[in-house]
């Protein structure tokens, strides 16, 4: 089965905050040849920032990865390789095309939502596991590592590309990250301009949701256990906020994890205004459908109003970035603005 992995359980989530602590933040800090400026929200990129680092002044710029870690880039790299696919997502978002990629969370290929963006373009390993043999054949000049955690794996990267870089730590903000890696392929005005064309699209889109605006909306992935709801800092949580929507108030807590799989009795935490449903695997998706005959599940309220949506997991259960955010919103409108 193909690795899946965020968001995080709550045992894993605090496993992961000693990472956490440094974060994409770190990715902000440039050597020379930097962009150096921000735009929009961003707090990271400032004069400061570029003094961080020692370039050469030539080809090669100096950045800090999710870990801190100081790492010589190209300043123009040309042969980009991603690991994970928000990684693969961002690159896409700011119109670069990479030279090999990873299978989708979850999935035997490329997610869905980006399948037509990478036609062509390699897979070299399973999300999160390279294969290295197809990871030299891609030639890379920098390899965008996501949440990478193995030591061992990353060293072998390293021996291929020295330019590998952890994009992100586990607890990381979708954005924050995106604007890491924007910066690390020295596009970081553009990776800027893109999150606030996010926000003033969520913004206009969730004003026009008339009698739906600042509903309560349920975000849950049905796993072969039962469902877990994502926590509010999680990513297609964090694009219905900026709709203005609101969660239910049993799931209404800070954090990017997911509750632990909840059995029966407990469904009722699963209820809202309307309800966004998932899976990753066959084996969610039948858990799911041999849940759908059973009282407890027709008692929920956004089951008796028809307010429920099946949505892609690989999209909504996962970090995601601005291509998801826009499939995230298009979801939402399509199912609260027709309402």
């Amino acid at each position: 089965m193909p690795f899946a992995r965020r968001p995080l359980s709550p045992v894993r989530r605090r496993a992961a905050q000693a990472l956490a602590v440094t974060g994409a933040a770190a990715l902000l800090l440039t050597g020379c040849g930097s962009s150096g400026s921000s735009s929009g929200s961003s707090t990271a990129a400032s004069p400061a920032a570029d003094a961080a680092g020692g370039g050469d002044g030539g080809g090669k710029r100096t950045v800090k990865d999710a870990t801190g870690k100081a790492v010589e880039v190209p300043a123009e790299p040309k042969r980009i390789l991603t690991l994970t696919q928000e990684d693969l997502d961002a690159v896409l978002a700011l119109g670069v095309k990479p030279v090999g990629i990873t299978n989708g969370q979850g999935l035997a290929e490329p997610p869905a939502y980006l399948k037509d963006k990478v036609q062509g373009v390699p897979v070299v390993g399973n999300l999160l596991q390279p294969v290295m043999d197809k990871v030299i054949a891609a030639k890379p000049d920098l390899i965008l590592a996501g949440d990478m955690q193995d030591e061992q794996v990353l060293k072998q990267l390293r021996e291929i590309t020295p330019a590998t870089l952890v994009t992100m730590a586990p607890t990381d903000d979708w954005k924050l990250a995106f604007r890491g890696i924007g910066n690390a392929v020295n596009k970081l005005d553009q990776a800027n301009r893109v999150i606030g064309d996010y926000e003033a699209k969520a913004a206009k889109a969730g004003g026009e949701l008339a009698g739906n605006k600042g509903a309560a909306v349920s975000i849950v992935r049905w796993n072969p256990t039962g469902p877990s709801w994502m926590e509010k800092k999680q990513f297609a949580s964090g694009v219905a906020l900026d709709m203005g929507l609101t969660r239910p108030a049993a799931q209404d807590k800070d954090g990017n994890a997911h509750s632990p799989a909840l059995s029966l009795e407990k469904l009722g935490e699963i209820d809202g205004d309307w309800l966004f449903l998932s899976t990753l695997t066959d084996d969610g998706k039948a858990a799911l459908k041999e849940v759908q005959s059973k009282p407890a599940y027709k008692e929920l309220g956004a089951v008796k109003n028809n307010h429920t949506v099946t949505v892609d997991g690989s999209v909504w259960s996962t970090r995601g970035g601005p291509l998801a955010a826009d499939v995230v919103i298009g979801d939402i409108v399509k199912a609260l603005g027709a309402n």
